[in-house]
């Protein structure tokens, strides 16, 4: 993909700060304390960050602000949709599971996708996290980092929230399903 693939036209640019002010606004549980300007300051300073944002978008992740690092002077966008977000479902965990896979091999996976929007995958912490904000992932489940131990003999972690619970599980790392995606963070 070319620099300019990944740079966004004036109009897509406040486009995407409307539908992020916008969610901002409305989701006021999910960042107190923080104000709109600040974070509309700090993404105009790194406009490349708004072409991952608007990545997030198009996906169905709804990208919204979850928190604030004081040292690094960063705010952290999660993936806030209430299901896993729809662009990135049915796909395996990773570029190795996906080879692997002799049949009916999915399009894509969750850690190649994730590269190519310019985004991290969450981790299990900063799942659990984001299920402390509202409840997500009701009727989908999400892929998570995984450790090498775990991935190296084969498998992946997955998470969803029943019975007002966090789960994790796990799963051959080449499996794939309609209600699985994965949700993404991004630090500008």
């Amino acid at each position: 993909m070319t620099k300019s693939n990944m740079e966004l036209s004036l109009e897509q640019r406040e486009e995407l700060l409307r539908t992020l002010k916008a969610r901002f606004e409305k989701n006021m549980n999910r960042h107190k304390d923080l104000e709109w300007a600040k974070v509309q300051a700090r993404l105009e300073a790194n406009i490349e960050k708004l072409w991952s944002l608007n990545e997030m978008e198009v996906t169905g992740g709804e990208p919204d602000v979850v928190g604030h690092d004081n040292k690094t002077n960063e705010y952290i966008f999660y993936d806030c949709s209430v299901e896993s977000p729809k662009g990135r479902r049915s796909i395996c965990y990773d570029r190795e599971a996906l080879e692997s896979r002799k049949k009916h091999k999915p399009e894509n996976n969750a850690i190649d996708m994730a590269t190519a929007m310019g985004i991290e995958i969450l981790t299990e912490e900063q799942y659990r996290e984001l299920q402390k904000l509202e409840n997500f992932d009701l009727k989908t489940s999400s892929w998570v980092q995984t450790p090498a131990n775990i991935r190296k003999l084969g498998g992946a972690l997955f998470c969803d929230y029943r019975y007002d619970t966090v789960f994790v599980y796990h799963n051959g790392a080449d499996s794939y399903y309609a209600a699985r995606g994965f949700r993404g963070s991004l630090r500008v």
